[in-house]
């Protein structure tokens, strides 16, 4: 017989620690404060230091900040190091943090492209490469990444962000093969439109968002708190036969 308390035991991140990259705004702030509420210690990471002391003073359990630009290319490996500090190795990462410039195909230039690509796709490989050892160590990890609505559809002015989104996913899928036999699941959430910094301008065109909520079976566009429910499977137990997978969190859009 199934024990009725053995259900919220699969959600219990007491004990765990996760990182979350992007933890100042957006997707990644409601990302930790999901797994904070759930139990796990976590370690914020993003550029912008005064966002994330805001976030720290309101969260509900230890949390520790770390301010970073993933762009840079020789960083990484220092900061896996100072992700660990405050509490330890991390069992849970999340990649949150992104950037979409929505250039034109003929306006996207040699450093935007590289801009876009190393923050979108390489940060999220070589951060996890760094911590996976120490999950491998421990026989359990969990990796979430961020694809999205154009890992799978094109759209205007999104090349270069559609490119790196389409290798989020197939990254995905490659790190389920070479980790999950070692107990890390590697899996990714494709967000549709939610309100965020990364979609201002969406947003900001009222005939835009409207077609967008248009387009999802449940006619709306997302608010940050339908991302929770997912994370929380992602980052848990609950997940434990779950890898390799794209799921998409986006009221429908990709069904239609």
């Amino acid at each position: 017989m199934l024990d009725p308390k053995s259900i919220p035991a699969l959600f219990d991140l007491s004990g765990k620690i996760a990182c979350i990259t992007g933890a100042s705004s957006g997707l990644g702030r409601r990302s930790a404060l999901v797994l904070a509420a759930a139990g796990a210690k976590v370690v914020c990471v993003a550029r912008r230091r005064e966002a994330l002391l805001e976030l720290q003073a309101s969260m509900p359990s230890q949390c520790a900040v770390v301010d970073h630009d993933l762009v840079d290319r020789t960083g990484l490996k220092s900061l896996s190091k100072k992700v660990a500090e405050p509490y330890g190795d991390p069992d849970i990462i999340v990649h949150a943090a992104g950037i979409n410039t929505r250039e034109p195909a003929d306006d996207i230039t040699p450093e935007g492209w590289d801009i876009t690509l190393d923050l979108n796709l390489r940060a999220p490989f070589f951060l996890s490469q760094y911590l996976v050892p120490a999950m491998q160590a421990k026989g359990w990890g969990r990796i979430i990444n961020f694809a999205s609505l154009q890992s799978y559809r094109a759209f205007s002015g999104g090349l270069s962000y559609g490119a790196s989104k389409g290798g989020v996913a197939q990254m995905t899928r490659a790190m389920a093969q070479a980790w999950s036999a070692q107990g890390i699941n590697a899996n990714a959430i494709g967000p549709g439109f939610f309100r965020t910094e990364l979609t201002a301008a969406v947003f900001a065109d009222p005939e835009r968002s409207a077609q967008n909520a248009q387009q999802t079976c449940i006619g709306r566009n997302g608010e940050l708190e339908d991302i929770d429910g997912t994370v929380l499977f992602l980052a848990s137990r609950a997940s434990d036969y779950v890898t390799g997978q794209v799921l998409m969190v986006d009221g429908g859009f990709t069904a239609k």
